[in-house]
């Protein structure tokens, strides 16, 4: 079984090859009762605590200084503010980029952070699962579970199953919190009626019905089969791109027998209405993997955790955060190719916001979230005083890059012509607390994200809105458009960085001859996402544990892709070490114009990166899209984690710790864009540098069941994120006998047309035999 641990590297460049192979740890029994503590703790988080044993325990927060590592500032703000009453109250809306929220969840995490042992932190997590906001807690929690040195190698359910509602939309949240079993054991009494209403009614359409829907709504793989998006009954098994992994395993079918599954079929926002053009991309931009994987990010390298104290300084915390955000923007920027689209729109101060969006998201309890409407102008309904701020960030440090240095406040001069100074402009633009110079720079970012919220300083009961919670904000495509300011910032402190040399990007000795890849194939496969964390149903208890013998799955459409094969053929005039990179980018814009590869390195996404042992003469050396070390498939749900967590504590199964499943990892699935049909032209680039053991990597922590966080030794080599793309190109030293452009193209397969020629033969039913093709 694979388990969804702790933090493996996001994006290629950091884990240079597959963790080495060493025997899988198996958890003990304390671990597996501190596991089972967190999965009950975050069950049905919004609902007020069933767990006789934890309420017991949850009676008081513990304030004796004695018992905690640190007590500081906002540990003792915290506790007055309970005290006072002056919490964000249980069932209002927390924004984690809400000045007001933040300050108060930052101490409810170090009371959990800084708990000196396992009882404290205990009482502290029961006291605040009943007395705190429910938002806030999960979100100090997920901090304390990733950072705490303690807790490697436990886990918390993926965000999406602990608060769906942040990722399905409201029309399939209402139906799910409505689901009633008893009411539903009732009507599928009579469900033959109701079937033989249906093929009536259906077959007076006759093909027509087809065409007509056809050109509707073609994602609507439901109203193909007949489902009509209501819940239905069936004991399969949960669909996932590796399903296989599980249903082979005979304890994983032992588990899941009794429990009753329920499916209901959801789409995106474009399910309702085409809000503007953009809505095309809500398959993309509201995939739950891809704004979790934003999510996670961002709890691994939060903007106000101290860099020393967690070790992020280290891991290059600044660099790799804008990093993150070039490269999030070059595949959405892939993805607009793929349907059409072209460059991302540009944000100026002073002129409207031509798309819009409605999330048609709602909060738990109960309130919608706003929207943006078409046109929007945010001079008029902003905040000035913020707008002026947040320009005047921007203005600073564009006009502190032309001058080349920095003097900060306390007199320390910055040389920003050199290529480490990209550690201090990314940890500005972040607004992290490592920032050069705190006194002008520090917490813009969650400024900025405030403006564009309408939320004012000091604000403390708002609106939901998808721009003030990391889980929420990529939805919207204004994201985009906003963090485009960002990357420009980036390129103009690489613009004044020298292009590489030739003789800085040749390996002398090896020769990338050729690199075949196989075809290269998308489609809209069909998963199931566990949502019973919504069942307005009655908890039972047998001899004081929790029986969950329900699951509530919503079965959605989303883009993958078949695995696809690289052999390479490289001669090396001696035995060595190598790093071989691999990125995609984009061949043509949407005009089919080639697109200048001065231009073009911000497009290439880097998908790849392993560390090769050369030997002398001709190397042949095979890779599988499976191998990516930076990407994971589907993830274990939460009722089979809960369901494993208690048959290993019968002693009737080895609970392992690995990393197979990490939860910060890249979605396999969105590695290639959709393609077109006819074949969408990209291209491969192929790059070999010189292995330089700057250090041993995995030296100091445990790489079976962690990816060390805060430890320096997470990655390959010292190199900068990107390289060699991270610099200025120059066309005539560029190519090198050790760098490989293959052109290729990218084919998309229509898995809904067969629904469309005829009629689907057990319709009304949902066809298992959908990924044949």
């Amino acid at each position: 079984m694979k388990l969804c641990l702790v933090l493996l590297a996001l994006v290629g460049c950091v884990c240079a090859f597959s963790v080495p192979t060493q025997k899988v740890k198996i958890a003990d029994k304390d671990f597996l009762e501190k596991q089972k503590f967190l999965f009950e703790m975050v069950y049905r988080v919004e609902d007020p605590l069933m767990f006789e044993e934890w309420i017991k325990m949850g009676q008081k927060l513990i304030v004796d200084k004695a018992q905690y590592k640190e007590f500081d500032f906002y540990m003792e703000k915290f506790w007055e503010s309970y005290k006072l009453g002056a919490l964000l109250p249980k069932g209002e809306f927390f924004g984690s980029l809400v000045k007001t929220h933040h300050k108060q969840a930052y101490g409810l995490f170090n009371f959990f952070y800084y708990a000196n042992d396992w009882e404290t932190f205990v009482h502290n997590v029961a006291w605040a699962r009943i007395h705190v906001n429910e938002g806030m807690f999960v979100y100090a929690l997920t901090l304390a579970v990733i950072h705490k040195p303690e807790f490697e190698g436990l886990i918390l359910p993926q965000i999406y199953e602990i608060f769906p509602q942040y990722f399905f939309n409201s029309k399939f949240v209402y139906e799910a919190e409505k689901f009633d079993y008893e009411v539903f054991s009732k009507l599928i009494m009579y469900e033959k009626e109701y079937k033989d209403i249906l093929y009536k009614d259906v077959s007076e359409f006759s093909d027509n019905f087809y065409f007509y829907t056809k050109d509707w709504k073609t994602w609507q793989w439901y109203k193909m089969m007949g489902l009509d998006q209501e819940w239905y009954v069936e004991d399969k098994y949960f669909l996932r791109e590796n399903l296989e992994t599980f249903n082979k395993d005979p304890k994983y079918v032992d588990i899941m027998k009794g429990l009753k599954k329920f499916y209901m079929p959801v789409d995106y926002t474009r399910d309702i209405d085409f809000f503007n053009a953009e809505s095309k991309l809500s398959y993309f931009t509201e995939d739950l993997g891809w704004n979790a994987y934003w999510y996670y990010l961002n709890m691994d390298y939060a903007f106000f955790l101290n860099g020393k104290e967690f070790g992020l300084d280290k891991d290059r915390r600044g660099e790799w955060w804008i990093y993150n955000v070039q490269q999030i923007l070059a595949r959405y920027y892939q993805e607009r190719l793929a349907n059409g689209y072209g460059d991302i729109p540009e944000f100026f101060w002073y002129k409207q916001i031509e798309y819009g969006y409605d999330p048609q998201l709602i909060y738990y309890n109960g309130v919608g979230y706003s929207y943006r409407k078409n046109y929007y102008d945010y001079q008029t309904y902003g905040n000035f005083e913020m707008f002026n701020q947040i320009q005047n960030f921007f203005s600073r440090v564009y006009k502190v890059l032309e001058t080349g240095f920095y003097k900060t406040a306390d007199g320390v001069v910055i040389d920003l012509r050199k290529p480490e100074a990209i550690k201090f402009i990314g940890n500005y633009l972040q607004g992290n607390v490592d920032t050069y110079d705190k006194y002008f720079f520090n917490y813009f970012y969650m400024l900025s994200h405030m403006y564009f919220a309408d939320v004012d300083f000091y604000d403390f009961e708002v609106f939901p809105n998808v721009f003030l919670n990391f889980e929420t904000m990529m939805r919207d495509p204004f994201f985009y458009t906003f963090y485009k300011k960002f990357t420009d910032v980036f390129y103009q402190f690489k613009y004044y960085l020298k292009p590489y040399t030739q003789k800085d990007l040749v390996y002398e000795g090896i020769k990338i001859k050729d690199v075949s890849v196989s075809k290269l194939v998308t489609y809209y496969d069909i998963v199931d996402f566990d949502v019973t964390t919504l069942l307005n149903d009655k908890m039972t208890f047998v001899d004081g544990e929790f029986v969950w013998d329900k699951a509530l799955l919503a079965r959605q459409a989303r883009l993958n892709h078949k695995p696809f094969d690289f052999e390479f053929t490289i001669d090396s005039d001696k035995v060595q070490k190598g790093v071989v990179r691999v990125f995609l980018g984009p061949k043509f814009d949407e005009y089919g114009r080639v697109i200048p590869l001065v231009y073009n390195s911000k497009n290439f996404v880097q998908i790849d990166s392993f560390v090769y042992p050369f030997v002398a003469g001709t190397n042949t050396i095979k890779r599988s899209s499976k191998e990516f070390s930076w990407t994971a498939e589907d993830r274990t749900t939460y009722t089979e984690l809960y369901k494993y967590v208690m048959l290993a504590t019968e002693g009737k199964y080895d609970f392992p710790l690995d990393i197979s499943e990490p939860h910060s990892a890249f979605p396999d699935r969105l590695v290639l864009p959709k393609g077109w049909e006819s074949g969408m032209p990209m291209q491969f680039y192929f790059f070999v540098s010189p292995y330089t053991a700057d250090y041993e990597q995995f030296s100091n922590f445990d790489y079976t069941y962690s990816s060390g966080v805060g430890s320096g030794t997470r990655y390959v080599d010292s190199k900068p994120f990107g390289y060699p793309f991270d610099r200025q190109i120059d066309e005539y030293t560029f190519f090198v006998p050790n760098g490989y452009f293959k052109d290729v193209k990218i084919f998309f397969v229509d898995t809904f047309a067969k629904y469309f020629e005829k009629k689907y033969a057990q319709f009304g039913t949902f066809d298992y035999s959908y990924f044949e093709f």
